[in-house]
């Protein structure tokens, strides 16, 4: 593959990913790998990310795609790896002394030793985790406490903490080391671009709600307050067009009289500024809390686009929760286990009922609807084989402005199982949403003005 390719290829992917680069972006590309050449691959890495990228937190997939297509090297390396305990010494020193450049070396070596699979000569494929699970470098932390400690004079029991975790920082870089060596060594195997495009975490904006871990739930809520005035932003230009109204005819035809019946100057009906309300309905059980809990700090950032917010929670068994999101502010990680401790949400069983819940928000909580109200429901719509309860939906409908139905599952996974989503689709209108990039469309596109 020639280094032209290599760029092309690059460049296909980060776009695969999200990443937008345009044409301009893919010069300054080439133009960079001219003027750095390709001896010094840490330099060539840091010039293609300043050409490419536009923020910090693209480079999370920018740097193990760049290693699929800007390898170290081409398979294995000629010398065969020392025995495990050799390598596990040498590793420990490299730790001690976190020297990178050694720690990258015995990471291809350690591959090369221990992440073989298959019955072929050369072995069928490679795995960081089998070769994790031989190495364990995890187990290496005590010898290489004992070392750092050596070199240095006193200690307190302070520093040793964090000379621990400065020491799992170190192991935790070595882990990707290996992964990313793995990676690469099955793409030169097989088909890089799907190497790319399966092998390697989505950006943040992509990840599915339903399958973030609670690193990546993390960096969603990082994303609410510059997703929230984006998408204020949007919505005040919306605003500001649609309060100048539609055409008056008759003015705008009397106006004409005096430039001989030319309607040169349209006469609009100024629209009166009413800010909507707005009503949301949370499942917070299992994984959909994830989802629900980002979505309520959205809107929650956004409360000065609408007159009124109130928030409900649910999962079989529902509360509002507005006070608690508004005073939960400053604390966004906490907020979900808040919101299940603080409300009542379940009554005899644990398990989400929709039916019930929509049925108690219809009965009790009825006058929170108005003709000015947008009701968005965020949830599976999975009843767990009980009944829908789809009379109380219509009530709902009946007394709301309009009412969106948010699904963080898969279109494809509606209906199957006890999912009663193209039920409750009959009657509100349903939207799949399973990662910050489709919800940041739809609340752009749905939101009332």
């Amino acid at each position: 593959m020639s280094t032209a390719e290599r760029l092309t290829s690059l460049v296909g992917a980060l776009r695969a990913h999200g990443v937008r680069i345009g044409t301009g972006e893919t010069v300054d590309a080439a133009q960079a790998v001219e003027a750095l050449g390709l001896t010094d691959r840490e330099r060539l890495r840091e010039g293609l990310a300043a050409t490419l990228l536009h923020g910090t937190a693209q480079r999370r997939v920018f740097d193990p795609v760049f290693d699929l297509y800007f390898p170290r090297g081409v398979g294995a390396p000629d010398t065969r790896p020392a025995d495990r305990e050799d390598l596990r010494e040498r590793l420990a020193r490299a730790l001690a002394a976190n020297d990178e450049t050694l720690m990258t070396r015995l990471a291809a070596e350690a591959v090369d030793g221990f992440g073989g699979y298959g019955n072929s000569p050369s072995s069928d494929g490679w795995s960081s985790y089998q070769t994790l699970d031989r190495l364990r470098p995890q187990t290496l932390l005590a010898r290489v406490r004992d070392e750092v400690r050596g070199r240095q004079q006193g200690s307190s029991g302070f520093t040793d903490r964090l000379l621990e975790d400065e020491i799992r920082r170190r192991i935790e870089a070595f882990r990707a080391l290996v992964a990313a060596e793995a990676r690469r060594r099955v793409a030169e195997r097989r088909d890089r671009d799907a190497i790319a495009r399966r092998a390697v975490a989505p950006m943040t904006d992509r990840v599915d709600f339903l399958f973030a871990g609670k690193d990546r739930l993390a960096e969603l809520r990082r994303t609410v307050q510059p997703l929230a005035r984006k998408l204020a932003t949007r919505l005040a230009a919306r605003r500001r067009r649609a309060a100048r109204g539609s055409i008056d005819l008759r003015r705008t035809l009397r106006g004409s009289l005096s430039t001989g019946g030319v309607p040169m100057k349209p006469v609009l009906r100024r629209r009166r500024p009413v800010r909507p309300e707005l009503v949301l309905l949370c499942d917070v059980s299992g994984s959909v809390s994830g989802f629900s809990d980002f979505t309520m700090l959205l809107v929650q950032a956004l409360h000065d686009q609408f007159s009124k917010v109130r928030v409900f929670a649910f999962v079989n068994r529902l509360d509002e929760v507005t006070g608690l999101l508004r005073h939960g502010a400053a604390d966004p990680e906490g907020l979900g286990a808040r919101i299940r401790a603080e409300a009542t949400l379940t009554g005899w069983h644990g398990s989400s009922d929709y039916g019930v819940a929509l049925g108690e928000f219809a009965s009790r909580y009825g006058s929170a609807l108005s003709p000015r109200t947008t009701v968005f429901v965020l949830g599976d719509a999975r009843t767990n084989m009980s009944d829908p309860n789809l009379s109380a939906v219509r009530e709902i409908t009946e007394r709301a402005l309009r009412v969106h139905w948010l699904n963080p599952e898969a279109r494809a996974q509606w209906g199957t199982g006890d999912s009663a989503a193209y039920e409750y689709a009959e009657l509100v209108d349903m939207h799949e949403c399973r990662n910050v990039r489709q919800l940041s469309a739809l609340v752009g596109r749905l939101l009332p003005v």
